[in-house]
């Protein structure tokens, strides 16, 4: 017997989705989840690929990989550890492996496509995020899941953090009571925030735009914390660092005259893995990892600053940084008793300096650390004292996150899930439309209401 996920319908249901009584592997007499995957970038292969083989193979098994790019697909295999076959073309794999679980890592702007071919192939399917760039391809995806009965889980690995985590309790608890505002201010430096520039996501067409790409994390932990729907959003943003905004450029850092010059420069040549999964596959499809952020060409904004008003009449100021010296996040909850404020990254509030670079990557290294340290969130009472709160500090797979979140898909997914972590279409639909709609705002110099993009209703409390 084939076995299934299935969540609780989401849809335009109001309650978040969760998995719920799955057949996993391990039992007695079952078989491995079959799963496929289309897009073997470097989330593909190390992520959603060499860690769920290495941590659930006695549950899961990999039939197929898929890629546009031949050159990557090899290289896919190997560093998953897998002999499945391979195909360059999607429509050939759906129709001759008939996969259990579709697991979608591709370029962003193509996550509808696969999507939903996936449900209507008969599987269910687990998407990186955003689930999908624009309102059009998002009620693709929602009617898609509605007429096949099959189901979307967003890989939203955020939530599953220590320190996130910790937050969401204490808001449920109503630690500063009623939350009536929040701001949220997001810094990415000058080496992860630069990088977006080099990449496809540079591109509007391909990304979304870093409001919907890299934010979609942000407004999916506000509306989980808020525990309401957006409803209406202003924006403002601007190219004002990267792209044009520079005197010189070359065609990508291995071919430039200026190396010398730019503080941006970077050496691919030192990265083996980014040399074999890329640069020895560039005559395949042509994409460049090692692009000039300097180019004309990148359509994106660099700043952005956001206003969302939910459906319970909280309000949210969030502002979006990409080239900031430091990397990490200051949040504070205005509630009616008090307030909560957190933070990461921020350097004077760090006993220790950690070099920008070796920073991102012990954020998306997946090897565990226990630092000794603490992440701080700190709950002022009107009238009253201070509580500093202690969480154990986690600096790998964003905060401990990423495993979590892949022990409850894969592991234990009929786990209680008192919090609501899990994440299915409607989570990533109102995740992704706060950036869609603030995208739209800055375009057209107007507040958008989410209820212009979809059929999604919004509501006060999400159940």
């Amino acid at each position: 017997m084939k076995r299934r996920y299935f969540i609780v319908a989401t849809g335009t249901a109001v309650a978040g989705s969760m998995l719920v009584n799955p057949v996993h592997g391990g039992t007695m007499g079952a078989s491995k989840t079959r799963i496929a995957m289309v897009g073997t970038g470097v989330r593909g292969v190390g992520f959603w690929g060499r860690r769920i083989k290495q941590e659930y193979g006695d549950i899961i098994e990999f039939v197929a990989l898929c890629d546009i790019n031949p050159g990557r697909l090899e290289y896919a295999k190997k560093q998953i550890g897998v002999s499945c076959p391979v195909f360059t073309n999607f429509d050939e794999m759906m129709a001759k492996i008939k996969p259990d679980l579709l697991i979608v890592t591709t370029v962003d702007s193509t996550h509808d496509e696969f999507i939903v071919k996936g449900l209507r192939s008969g599987c269910n399917v687990l998407t990186e995020k955003p689930m999908t760039t624009d309102e059009i391809k998002c009620q693709a995806i929602l009617d898609a899941e509605k007429e096949t009965g099959k189901k979307v889980i967003v890989g939203f690995n955020y939530r599953y953090g220590t320190q996130f985590t910790r937050i969401k309790e204490l808001l449920a608890e109503k630690r500063v009571g009623d939350i009536y505002a929040v701001d949220f201010h997001w810094y990415l430096n000058t080496f992860h925030g630069a990088d977006y520039f080099r990449r496809w996501h540079g591109y509007r067409d391909k990304s979304g735009s870093l409001l919907v790409h890299k934010a979609t994390h942000h407004f999916d932990l506000l509306n989980w914390w808020i525990d309401s729907d957006p409803v209406e959003v202003f924006a403002y943003g601007a190219l004002e660092h990267y792209g044009k905004n520079n005197a010189f450029r070359g065609a990508n850092c291995r071919q430039c005259a200026y190396t010398d010059q730019c503080k941006f420069y970077f050496d691919i040549t030192k990265n083996k893995e980014m040399m074999d999964l890329y640069v020895a596959n560039e005559k395949y499809d042509g994409y460049i990892r090692d692009n000039c952020l300097w180019r004309e060409s990148i359509d994106i904004y660099d700043k952005m600053a956001v206003q969302i008003k939910y459906a319970n009449n909280v309000q949210v100021s969030y502002s979006l940084t990409s080239y900031s010296p430091y990397e990490g996040f200051s949040i504070a909850f205005n509630g009616r008793n008090g307030r909560l404020d957190s933070w990461e990254g921020i350097p004077w509030r760090q006993a220790e300096m950690v070099n920008q670079a070796e920073l991102h990557a012990r954020e998306m290294s997946q090897q565990s650390e226990d630092t000794g340290r603490y992440d701080e969130i700190m709950v002022s009472d009107n009238f009253g004292k201070y509580e500093l709160v202690k969480v154990p500090q986690t600096r790998t797979g964003h905060g401990g996150g990423d495993a979590r979140l892949q022990d409850m898909i894969f592991r234990n997914p009929a786990a209680p899930d008192p919090l609501k972590h899990a994440a299915g279409t409607r989570d990533g639909a109102m995740s992704l439309l706060i950036g869609v709609a603030a995208r739209k705002s800055i375009d057209e110099g107007r507040p958008v209401k989410i209820a212009e993009l979809t059929d999604i209703v919004p509501h006060p409390t999400r159940g």
